[in-house]
C-alpha cells in the first residue's frame, strides 16, 4: 500500500553564518562530547579564515528546494523543511513549525550518505527528543542512506573525472585517488556499517571510472588524542605516497554531501600545504552539493517510500 506523508524534514548538521556565530555554534557541537578545548579553538580558527561563514547551510537549502521541485516535477507535492542539529533553524523549531502546519507523518532525510552513530542515530535521537520535549505527536520514517545509489555514485564519479581530465593521461599511473571521510572513534565504527559503506562508495566510483589506483582515508579527527580513531589520515598518506613516486592526488570527500569548512580547510588548505611540501599536485574533487543527479537520487528514495 502506498504511504502518505505530509512533509519531509531534511536533517542537517548546521553551520555558522558569520564570525559572531562561531563560538555559540561550537558550544552546541561540543555539548556532551569529549572534545578537547584546544581542538575547539583550532576549529574556530578554521571558520575565522572563511569569515565565519560555511557554505553548508546554503547548500542544504539548495538541496531542500531542489528536492521539493524535483518531486513536484514528478507529480509528488510534498513540502520539504530543514532542521539543523547545531545551528538555526534548530530541529525543535522546525518540528514546531511543521506541527503548526498540520504535519502528522513525515519522512526524515538525514543529510549523510554513510551510517554511524554520529552521522545517523544521533540525528534520530535529536528528532525524538524534540518531539518529547515539545509534546508533539508526529510519526517519522527515515529514508535510506545514499552510499550506493547509482545516481550518487555517477555524480561523484563525474566530479573525479573533472579532475582526471586536468591530468595528462600519461601521468595516470602516477595519480592516486584518495577518497576521504570524517574519522570517527574506532569503537563507534565497529558498531556500525560506516566503513563498509564508505568502501562500497569508493569501490563503485572507482569501478565506474575503471580506475584501480585509489585508497580510502580519513580526515577531521577531533576527540582526545589518546582515543583510537579511524586511520590513516589523508595528510599522512599524501606524505607516504609522495615517497613512492606519486605525482598527482585527487582528493574526493565522499563522506560529505556538500562543501563546508571541514572540506574547504582540511583538504583545501591543510592537505594542500602538505601536498605542496611533498611535491605533489593535489586536485580536490567537488562534493555532490546541489548537483541535479544528487537531487534526483534523493527524490528517488523518497518516491520509493511513497509509491
Amino acid at each position: 500500500m502506498p504511504e502518505k506523508f505530509d512533509a519531509i524534514l531534511m536533517i542537517g548538521y548546521g553551520a555558522p553564518e558569520r564570525i559572531e556565530d562561531i563560538r555559540p555554534f561550537l558550544q552546541n557541537v561540543a555539548k556532551g562530547r569529549p572534545i578537547p578545548p584546544e581542538r575547539l579553538k583550532e576549529v574556530a580558527h578554521h571558520y575565522e579564515l572563511f569569515a565565519g561563514k560555511s557554505p553548508l547551510n546554503e547548500y542544504t537549502y539548495k538541496q531542500a528546494s531542489g528536492l521539493q521541485n524535483k518531486l513536484a516535477e514528478n507529480g509528488y507535492e510534498i513540502p520539504v523543511y530543514v532542521g539543523m542539529r547545531n545551528w538555526h533553524p534548530f530541529i525543535p523549531d522546525t518540528i514546531r513549525e511543521m506541527s503548526e502546519k498540520g504535519v502528522k507523518k513525515a519522512i526524515g532525510m538525514i543529510m549523510a550518505a554513510h551510517q554511524s552513530d554520529a552521522s545517523w542515530e544521533r540525528y534520530q535521537r535529536d528528532v525524538q527528543e524534540a518531539l518529547t520535549e515539545l509534546g508533539i505527536e508526529m510519526e517519522f520514517k527515515y529514508s535510506a542512506p545514499l552510499f550506493d545509489h547509482p545516481l550518487f555514485i555517477e555524480d561523484s564519479a563525474d566530479r573525479v573525472l573533472d579532475c582526471l581530465n586536468e591530468i595528462p593521461p600519461e601521468e595516470y599511473s602516477q595519480t592516486m585517488i584518495l577518497f576521504t571521510a570524517h574519522s570517527i572513534p574506532t569503537p563507534m565504527a565497529e558498531a556500525s556499517p560506516y566503513v563498509e559503506q564508505l568502501m562500497t562508495t569508493a569501490r563503485l566510483i572507482a569501478q565506474r571510472l575503471n580506475y584501480d589506483n585509489w585508497r580510502l582515508v580519513y580526515q577531521s579527527r577531533s576527540g582526545r588524542p589518546t582515543d583510537p580513531w579511524l586511520e590513516p589520515d589523508v595528510c599522512d598518506v599524501i606524505e607516504e605516497i609522495a615517497k613512492e613516486g606519486v605525482k598527482n592526488v585527487i582528493a574526493q570527500p565522499i563522506g560529505f554531501i556538500c562543501d563546508h569548512i571541514e572540506v574547504l580547510f582540511d583538504i583545501g588548505i591543510e592537505a594542500q600545504e602538505v601536498s605542496d611540501e611533498a611535491g605533489i599536485n593535489l586536485l580536490r574533487a567537488k562534493t555532490v552539493n546541489d548537483d541535479l543527479k544528487f537531487i534526483e537520487a534523493m527524490a528517488d528514495v523518497v518516491e520509493k517510500m511513497v509509491d
